[in-house]
């Protein structure tokens, strides 16, 4: 397999910890969409282009990064089982993962284009901030029932939402949520986590001048 994808996207790396929880082999392929080359490139390839992208052994492309989890999911069974099979479960599962990209990761993306514009809008970036608290509570409320988002195992909606929590505590007042500072400490011991760290940080290193607006 390959997977077309840049480390510092938070959809590519809700991918990749996917991908090492079950300790899939897969060739990486770094897109970096700014480089019109680059990008070019990658256009021939998938014409909305768009990371992530993950091309299977049989040459079929699959985008989207809940689509490539759940390929991966049913595709690799001798390992974390990221969709549970009991449908109420699994239902639970592809809300949060939902509820976490659209409510969560986009208004993060947003947020972080308008704190980069000189001159932006400041009630703009309160009312995101407002917003993010907002679920950042009701995922209190639910981590203090759970270990991770939706039980005692590691999900899809988890590969959702570490990528955004780095950038979250950073810049939003999440300490007084005990449960998601707990779900933190814990998600940053993990071991697929870590490992998509390690990417993350000497992507960062690389870059001239950091990277904005890839969500």
């Amino acid at each position: 397999m390959e997977l077309f994808y840049h480390p510092l996207s938070r959809y590519s790396q809700k991918v990749l910890i996917a991908l090492y929880e079950k300790q899939a082999n897969f060739y990486p392929r770094i897109i970096d969409l700014r480089d019109p080359f680059s990008r070019k490139e990658f256009h021939q390839t998938y014409p909305q282009a768009r990371v992530p992208l993950l091309k299977t052994q049989d040459d079929q492309l699959i985008p989207e990064s809940s689509i490539i989890i759940e390929y991966l999911d049913r595709h690799f069974n001798n390992s974390t089982q990221l969709l549970p099979q009991e449908p109420q479960r699994n239902l639970q599962v592809r809300l949060f993962d939902r509820i976490i990209d659209n409510d969560i990761n986009n208004p993060l993306f947003q947020l972080e284009k308008l704190k980069h514009i000189e001159d932006s809008n400041e009630f703009e970036i309160k009312q995101l901030e407002k917003q993010l608290l907002v679920q950042f509570q009701r995922l209190d409320t639910q981590l203090t029932q759970h270990h991770w988002v939706c039980g005692d195992s590691f999900t899809l909606a988890d590969c959702a939402l570490i990528p955004c929590l780095s950038y979250s505590f950073q810049h939003l007042n999440l300490l007084d949520l005990d449960e998601v500072v707990r779900y933190w400490q814990q998600a940053q011991l993990r071991g697929a986590w870590m490992l998509v760290q390690e990417e993350v940080l000497l992507a960062e290193m690389e870059e001239t001048a950091g990277i904005r607006g890839i969500p």
